[in-house]
């Protein structure tokens, strides 16, 4: 078997797993007799362990991918994996360019951790594959995240949170839990959680502004290009695959990822709305929009600090204070 992990740092978020946990894997979901070829380690993503394995006798290569042990995670993104797995039903109308799941484990009877086997998807990465396409050839690209957002934004539920729970009864709870995890996890790494739990207090004073929001429809929560393949060597930037979204959660579709980031710069991302439609910009909407940057901001200042980049958590708190003056 050849076997290819990534080499880290011993104290590094993300830690391997052996390549004869590997094959454990492979036998369980495949049969006794099945053998590996290789497991070669993928760069993607920055917080689970992904694996890229041929098994002998299948035609097609799989992503394995492992979840951070349990007592890693934090409060704001437990078991994540899970909240995937729960998702996949609701996003049956984007499906064509979702990975199929092949097998889930949550026992930890192999390997102590989550884990998922999904078919891997064809492409390219997006962050990669967008390179070699002039700029104003990704406009298309733009307005094909446009679309995918407004088709995962069209599907409804029945509370409000993170799919696979917890589940809350109004929008405005589920904001301010969300603002006091992201609060306790910072609490618990001695990071400054101040303007979160600011911001939670302003969300609870004036909480029928959120709950103006009362139909829960599903967020990405992290879709971007990161985490999207793109169709290789096509002369225009393709879509042909969406993963890792974890993240998930039933809300206002004002508070989706997308929405943030397309609405970062004006630059050919601006393809977008063309194809989402256009914001609402009336003043509840800006001061909704103004508590979820501050929620964005502090999953920012989370994973900055999980990545090792003290200047990004510094820059964190400056602008977590200037959106708090816009709310005042």
């Amino acid at each position: 078997m050849h076997f290819q992990p990534i080499e880290r740092p011993a104290g590094a978020f993300q830690q391997p797993v052996t390549a004869d946990q590997i094959r454990a894997v492979c036998r369980r979901v495949f049969g006794p007799d099945a053998g590996v070829s290789s497991a070669v380690e993928m760069g993607l993503g920055m917080y689970n362990t992904t694996y890229r394995v041929t098994v002998e006798g299948r035609s097609r290569p799989m992503i394995v991918r492992f979840a951070p042990e349990p007592d890693r995670q934090f409060v704001s993104e437990r078991e994540l994996m899970r909240n995937e797995y729960a998702t996949v039903p609701h996003l049956a109308k984007i499906a064509p360019l979702m990975p199929r799941v092949i097998s889930a484990d949550w026992s930890h009877e192999l390997v102590g951790r989550d884990y998922l086997v999904q078919t891997l998807l064809d492409g390219v990465p997006a962050a990669e594959g967008l390179r070699t396409h002039p700029r104003r050839a990704r406009t298309g690209f733009f307005r094909q995240i446009g679309e995918i957002a407004r088709t995962v934004h069209e599907v409804r539920g029945a509370r409000f949170g993170p799919v696979a729970g917890p589940a809350y009864t109004t929008w405005s709870q589920a904001v301010i839990g969300s603002l006091q995890d992201i609060a306790a996890d910072l609490d618990g790494l001695g990071l400054d959680s101040a303007g979160l739990r600011k911001a939670a207090a302003l969300a609870a004073e004036h909480h029928a502004v959120l709950d103006e929001i009362t139909e829960p429809r599903l967020l990405s929560g992290d879709l971007w290009t990161v985490n999207i393949m793109i169709a290789e060597d096509a002369p225009e930037p393709i879509i042909s695959g969406v993963f890792d979204l974890d993240r998930t959660l039933w809300g206002d579709p004002a508070a989706d990822w997308p929405i943030r980031l397309a609405a970062s710069k004006q630059d050919e991302r601006v393809a977008f709305w063309e194809a989402y439609g256009e914001r609402d910009l009336s003043p509840a909407a800006v001061w909704r929009s103004l508590i979820y940057e501050i929620r964005h901001l502090g999953a920012v200042r989370l994973e900055r600090h999980r990545l090792g980049d003290p200047g990004g958590v510094g820059d964190s708190y400056d602008a977590v204070e200037t959106v708090l003056a816009e709310l005042a």
